[in-house]
């Protein structure tokens, strides 16, 4: 009896061990099916016939913290009028296109916007970061964004004051938009928590010189990527973007398909494989770290191909480009986060940084080598104020103060576990290098605006008033240069025969 006894315990914890490992085999089986049947419809999707050519609607899908921001208000305010943007509607887009006449769609998200689009008539494009960067970057303005609610004496107070500006402004704020609608208000509960704790031991003394690693001031970075919404949000957020799968996806089946690939890390290759299918259907992939030739490829291959829509709109229609008129309701989906929220913090007017900026309303004119040079001036400004900005958040939240330099403290194993966490990102983000090195190649044997005089004709390669007037154009200089040659040799005949006489 007391051998049976002993024997119990030891029965049950196999049958425990044996019951876990079928559930484990079993939940494995279902996710790796969920996976396949889901990735096989998405791979089988008709790739389009010219990926190249941008069509009626242009769809940037924004990853957060890649500079998506400066390419809106740097180049797409610049090459579409405010008539041309879809309507605003956050944090999903709620419209019926068939409805809509927009050429312009910008937002933070994800692929499955593209079920509520004319697929055939949208060309994509989207910009990828270092995912360790991006990571950095996404840590750095969540605490930014979180701490300008700090001027409140209190948490509840920064709430309600939140909410009431929110709802008597027609502008858009951070906790209106995806991620920042989660992870902003985590981190805006974690700093009023720690920094009530301080206040409470009457001691701001702090620890470390590390500000990620501030834990009297702020959530630790290695306790932020750790955290159920970091790895649920943060992580993979690029590849889960592009495949449609965040949880903000208009997929029905993006949930069990993240969370499945969440659980086992092994069927992430399913996913891989379909945003890097996405990737290559793209009209332009770009690299937040080469930012340069980024910004050079996108005005060449992007901003040329709007260009030559609008001379070709000019020459079909009597009327000429709306002026942007934002009091309509209608806008971009990528807004001014950082301005709206401080805005509503403080009670002031709602403004947006387009309007201290000076855009022209005669597109027509525009060429590539215009809109470089418009896009170096913009850019200029908006780093201005973001430095402004970040440095008043900041200083709430001070001595915690993130720089490059500060970067560097990070202990590797930090980054090693940034790097673990988001495996997928790190495999897509070397896929669209490869791809950027080929656009880039390309972009450098085909100049597009070269000079001011030809540059329209150039920028309009892709319609057929271009393609014939570029056509015509190297046919008249190729028989100038014939007729040319002809006449050096008749002369030279010529003069050979005046020298036997």
């Amino acid at each position: 009896m007391a051998l049976a006894l002993k024997l119990v315990p030891i029965l049950v914890l196999t049958y425990v061990l044996a019951a876990n490992s079928y559930a484990v085999e079993n939940g494995f089986s279902q996710c790796e099916n969920v996976l396949k049947k889901w990735s096989s419809s998405a791979l089988e999707q008709e790739a389009k016939e010219d990926k190249h050519t941008l069509r009626d609607l242009l769809f940037f899908l924004h990853i957060p913290r890649t500079g998506g921001r400066t390419y809106f208000h740097c180049f797409l305010r610049k090459l579409y009028s405010g008539s041309d943007e879809c309507p605003r509607s956050y944090d999903k887009l709620r419209f019926d296109p068939s409805k809509q006449k927009c050429r312009l769609l910008v937002t933070h998200d994800d692929y499955s916007m593209i079920s509520k689009l004319p697929k055939e008539k949208t060309s994509m494009v989207t910009i990828l970061r270092n995912p360790v960067d991006r990571v950095f970057s996404a840590y750095e303005f969540s605490v930014e964004v979180a701490a300008r609610f700090l001027v409140h004496p209190n948490l509840t107070s920064a709430t309600k004051m939140s909410g009431r500006l929110r709802s008597n402004t027609s502008g858009i704020s951070t906790l209106d938009i995806w991620p920042w609608k989660y992870l902003v208000p985590w981190m805006r509960e974690d700093l009023f928590s720690r920094r009530d704790a301080r206040r409470h031991r009457g001691s701001d003394r702090v620890e470390s010189n590390n500000p990620y690693s501030m834990q009297e001031i702020v959530m630790p970075l290695l306790q932020y990527i750790n955290d159920p919404i970091a790895r649920d949000i943060v992580h993979n957020g690029a590849t889960f973007q592009i495949a449609g799968i965040t949880n903000n996806s208009y997929f029905p089946e993006a949930h069990e398909v993240r969370h499945c690939v969440q659980r086992y890390k092994v069927l992430g290759d399913y996913v891989l494989q379909v945003a890097k299918k996405r990737l290559d259907d793209m009209l332009y992939v770009g690299l937040t770290e080469d930012h340069k030739e980024s910004a050079t490829m996108f005005a060449n291959v992007v901003g040329a191909q709007v260009i030559s829509q609008t001379l070709s709109s000019s020459l079909n229609a009597t009327t000429k480009w709306k002026p942007a008129n934002h009091k309509t309701g209608r806008g971009s989906l990528i807004s001014v986060p950082e301005a709206d929220h401080e805005e509503h913090q403080v009670g002031q007017a709602n403004t947006t940084l387009h309007s201290t900026e000076n855009i022209s309303d005669n597109r027509e004119n525009m060429t590539v080598k215009k809109l470089m040079g418009s896009y170096e001036d913009c850019i200029k400004s908006l780093r201005k104020t973001q430095s402004r900005r970040r440095t008043s958040s900041l200083k709430r939240i001070a001595p915690a103060n993130f720089s490059k330099a500060d970067r560097l403290k990070v202990p590797e194993v930090v980054l090693e576990e940034i790097r673990s966490l988001n495996h997928l990102d790190v495999d897509l983000y070397e896929y669209a290098r490869s791809i950027f090195t080929n656009q880039h190649q390309k972009s450098l044997l085909q100049p597009y605006d070269a000079t001011e005089g030809l540059g329209s004709i150039f920028s309009s390669y892709s319609s057929e008033e271009g393609i014939l007037s570029f056509r015509l154009l190297s046919l008249g200089m190729f028989v100038a240069l014939f007729l040319l040659v002809m006449l050096v040799c008749v002369n030279a005949r010529r003069k050979i025969s005046k020298v036997k006489i």
